[in-house]
């Protein structure tokens, strides 16, 4: 596979939750080794895209290929990791922060020998463990391995789940508001985290309402409300007027048009 083939492509994507529309005529091509910022109003349709990404939600008409392929062909091939919203993860269950993060490799899992699936988890493939120990390291969470994930604070909490799409290890990172109520500090490791993600060539697509970090972070800026308003460079799509038609969800920009984030 090259670099040439886009990391995401829609082509007239439409989709509904309970036959109300959320997303329609989607139209876009994202390049993989970039980091994309997805930005919109609530209900816009953002975390909708991202779902179509990881079949959570399934599209009405159009088409979605990822890296060239279906889906769930790269999903299945352990090549796209998915950071979901702290609100939709239950932070009760009995379970540790190397274990959560473990999580991430079960897929990954699948593809070992039987025998290794069957033996206690002590003997399994220690390229799991390593990658585990490695994405820990890599949001400073190693010290915090073995705490209940209930214990953690709301920064903590976004950098293990981070982490646990990072022992992933898949070419495509999708976040869900990865810096929506966290501290500074767990905030800039996020970010520095994932701007080692991209130099590393992997491709980051991030749902966000954080204006400076897209300004600052991002190559490519995709705007939503709905239909796709517009799509380019930080510095024009976060300018007054783009971020003014966003808001009423101007329906003729780009509509039915393939413009390629450079």
């Amino acid at each position: 596979m090259t670099e040439t083939v886009p990391a995401l492509q829609a082509r007239r994507l439409c989709a509904a939750y309970h036959q109300q529309p959320v997303l329609e005529d989607i139209t876009l091509s994202l390049p993989q080794g970039q980091w994309t910022a997805i930005v919109g109003p609530n209900g816009a349709g953002k975390s909708s895209l991202l779902n179509l990404v990881i079949g959570s939600l399934a599209p009405l008409r159009g088409e979605l290929r990822v890296l060239g392929e279906s889906p769930a062909a790269q999903r299945r091939a352990g090549n796209i990791a998915y950071m979901a919203q702290q609100e939709n993860m239950e932070w009760d269950f009995p379970i540790s922060v190397r274990d959560t993060v473990l999580t991430g490799r079960y897929g990954l899992m699948r593809h070992d020998p039987l025998w290794r699936r069957l033996a206690p988890r002590h003997w399994a493939d220690p390229s799991h463990r390593q990658a585990v120990e490695a994405a820990l390291d890599a949001v400073d969470m190693a010290d915090y391995a073995m705490r209940p994930i209930g214990e953690l604070s709301g920064g903590q909490k976004k950098r293990v789940m981070l982490a646990r799409a990072l022992a992933q290890q898949a070419r495509i990172l999708l976040l869900d508001e990865p810096l929506a109520g966290v501290d500074p500090p767990s905030e800039a490791l996020i970010l520095d985290t994932l701007e080692r993600e991209r130099r590393a060539g992997r491709t980051v697509i991030m749902v966000t309402h954080d204006m400076p970090s897209a300004r600052v972070h991002a190559d490519n800026v995709l705007l939503i409300n709905r239909t796709l308003v517009g799509m380019g460079a930080p510095d024009e799509m976060l300018s007054d007027a783009m971020l003014a038609r966003l808001a009423v969800g101007d329906r003729g920009a780009l509509s039915g048009g393939e413009r390629v984030a450079a």
